[in-house]
This record gives structure tokens, C-alpha cells and sequence, in this order.
């Protein structure tokens, strides 16, 4: 009998969790460790934060996915793998011991040492922070004007952006939003794409501050790399992502990023025991974008190939697609789509989207 502990419940280890009885059927045991029940779909994260979704739509109950088809569920994390034993040491104490390991942790939100943490400040990873932040924004006062701040001038950022407008206006509230959005917003991407969002923004009154950068926050107040400061009543970091560093401080190979360095089999390229999906990996045959789509689409490898280590069969490899399509909700009922360098916008965008996250959804609900 062998031992699987899956640690992190994220999108590339739903397919597992939906299909655990197939590692019982062999005779193996599993153990799932989460430091949440809950999983957010990252990819509706900012419609919950625009009061578009409820909690209970975009997310998985992990914990009952496992424990109703038979594994063990802790909820804890963590904090130092031990290879050379196969042990796993976690946050409350304890210590496992594994026959194979796959992790599934995400990323999150760097906090640079000139930035205080306070009940105001919300990196948007992990996703269940934008839901702390909606309820925050909603005990305040109606008639308060709020000031709030989005870093970051990526796709996350924009979204944030765009759905804090709609939070403000469907809840009755009035506010100014500022998105500093480093040198240029959507930089990497095309022009067509940032003037639908320009123009969006500037009909809704979002600020949007190109050339601009962060420098510091404490107190309720932002430093600008100008020199000029701004009270806030909210910031959001929406800027870089990186895995968590518990790879590199465990001895294990990783990337740039700190992320666990994988094979095409997503293997450990030192450890063929230790699997990792999604956010937390760094694919070495090439840089990979932090984007869901990747992670959808480990689900069905992880689970084969986890499978087949188990019984000491061949792998199969992961072929990661070239392009993918991104869609953002701009939070006003409409979407701007991008798909290998062609930009559409407009109500349908978004219908388009929200039908495919309801899907993703009911697949693992």
C-alpha cells in the first residue's frame, strides 16, 4: 500500500480530488493538507470582489471532496519537505511520510519591505482576500467617499480596478479609484487592447497612472516614486506573483521564481517522487505565464501520471498550448478579449466568459 499526499487544493488537483476512488481501487491511501477547506477559482475572483458572484459560486469545497470519497484531510501547511526521507513537516507539528507528493500551493502577492501590512492592504492572492475586502468596503459608511488604490497594470490589476467601480456603484457608495499602473497599462499587450480599457475607464472615472510606481504604503497613505503621497482608505497589490519559497528553503531544484522545477512529466527534475500543477512550478523546457489555463490543463496529466508512478508505469508529458485566450471583466457587463494578437470587446465578451467559468464550475461543484 502506498501513501499519495496531495498538498494544496488548487485548480490542478481538482481532477484528483473528483477521482480519488481510482488511487483506493489500487489499494493506496490518500492525504489531502490545506490550510483552507475552500478553494477560489481565481478566474471569478474579481466578479466576487464587483458583488457579480457570491462566495458560495466560485468556490470548492476541497475539504468534502476529499474526505467524502475516503482520503484524510489536515488542515494545515507545509513548511519543510525532507526528500531523502519522504516526510513532510507541517505547520502544527506534525510530520507525514509519503510514497509520492504533489503540490498544488499557487502563488502569492510579493510584499516588498517598504510596504506595511494593515487591515487596509490586500494583495488579490491569496483570492479569498478579495472577499475580505468587499466586506470591509461594505461596512463603511454609505455617504463616505472612499479613496482606494490598485497596483499593478496587468490584466489582474485592471480587473480589480474595474470591478471596485461596479462594487461602489451597485452598493450606493461613491469613491475614487487610482490604478498606478507601472510604465505602461497592459504592456504586454496589444495597443487595440489598452485603448478599450482606457476608454472604458475614463467614461467610469477610474484614474489610471501610467509612469508611476509604487515606493511605499503605511498608515492609510501611498508613496508614489514621485515623491507625491496619497491617503487611501484601500490598496490592492495586483503586481508580481511568485511561488512560495518553501521549495528553495526545503534544498530542492527551482527556477527564477523560486518555483519547483518540474520535468515534462511534471516531475521534481531531482526528486521524481515530488509532483507539482499550477502556479507553483517552474516548467524547465520554458517559462510558462501564471495563468489558469496551464493548471486546467495539468488536472488530467497529474492525475495519469500520479497514477501510473504509483504502479511503476511510464509518464506522460505535459505539451503546455503556445497561445491561450484571455478574457478580463471589466466589471461593467462587458469584456475585452484577447486571442494570438486579436482584440474584441463588448456585452458578449463577457457573456462568453461567464458561461465558461459557470462550466469550469459545475465540472467540480
Amino acid at each position: 500500500m502506498s501513501h499519495l499526499i496531495l498538498v494544496g487544493g488548487g485548480h490542478a488537483h481538482l481532477t484528483l480530488l473528483q477521482r480519488l476512488d481510482e488511487f483506493f481501487r489500487r489499494g493506496h491511501t490518500v492525504t489531502v493538507v490545506s490550510p483552507d477547506r475552500y478553494h477560489y477559482y481565481s478566474g471569478m475572483g474579481p466578479g466576487l470582489l464587483g458583488n457579480t458572484y457570491l462566495p458560495q459560486q466560485i468556490r470548492f469545497d476541497i475539504q468534502n471532496m476529499a474526505v467524502s470519497r475516503g482520503a484524510t484531510f489536515l488542515h494545515d501547511s507545509v513548511t519543510n519537505i525532507q526528500p531523502a526521507k519522504k516526510r513532510l513537516m507541517l505547520s502544527s507539528g506534525q510530520t507525514l511520510t509519503y510514497d509520492t507528493a504533489s503540490f498544488n500551493v499557487g502563488s502569492e502577492v510579493v510584499i516588498p519591505p517598504e510596504v506595511e501590512p494593515d487591515e487596509a492592504l490586500f494583495p488579490v492572492k491569496p483570492i479569498v482576500n478579495l472577499e475580505t475586502a468587499r466586506q470591509r468596503l461594505l461596512v463603511t459608511p454609505a455617504g463616505q467617499k472612499l479613496r482606494l488604490v490598485v497596483v499593478g497594470g496587468g490584466p489582474a490589476g485592471t480587473e480589480v480596478a474595474g470591478n471596485l467601480r461596479r462594487l461602489l456603484e451597485c452598493t450606493g457608495r461613491h469613491g475614487e479609484i487610482l490604478q498606478i499602473a507601472g510604465h505602461r497599462l497592459l504592456a504586454n499587450f496589444p495597443d487595440r487592447m489598452r485603448a478599450h480599457v482606457l476608454k472604458q475607464f475614463a467614461r467610469r472615472q477610474i484614474d489610471i497612472r501610467e509612469q508611476s510606481h509604487l515606493a511605499g504604503y503605511a498608515g492609510g497613505r501611498v508613496l508614489l516614486d514621485d515623491g507625491s503621497e496619497l491617503e487611501t482608505d484601500g490598496v490592492f497589490l495586483a503586481w508580481g506573483v511568485r511561488p512560495p519559497a518553501l521549495f528553495r528553503k526545503s534544498g530542492l531544484s527551482v527556477g527564477e521564481d523560486d518555483g519547483l522545477l518540474v520535468n515534462r512529466m511534471l516531475q521534481s527534475v531531482d526528486t521524481p517522487e515530488l509532483f507539482a500543477g499550477g502556479d507553483c512550478l517552474c516548467f524547465k523546457e520554458r517559462p510558462l505565464a501564471k495563468v489558469g489555463v496551464y493548471a486546467v490543463r495539468q488536472n488530467p496529466l497529474l492525475l495519469e501520471n500520479l497514477l501510473a508512478t504509483l504502479a511503476g508505469q511510464p509518464l506522460q508529458p505535459f505539451n503546455p498550448q503556445r497561445h491561450y485566450l484571455l478574457i478580463l471583466n471589466t466589471g461593467d457587463g462587458r469584456g475585452v478579449l484577447h486571442w494570438r494578437g486579436h482584440v474584441l470587446a463588448g456585452r458578449w465578451v463577457f457573456r462568453l466568459k461567464d458561461r465558461i467559468d459557470r462550466k469550469f464550475m459545475r465540472k467540480f461543484q
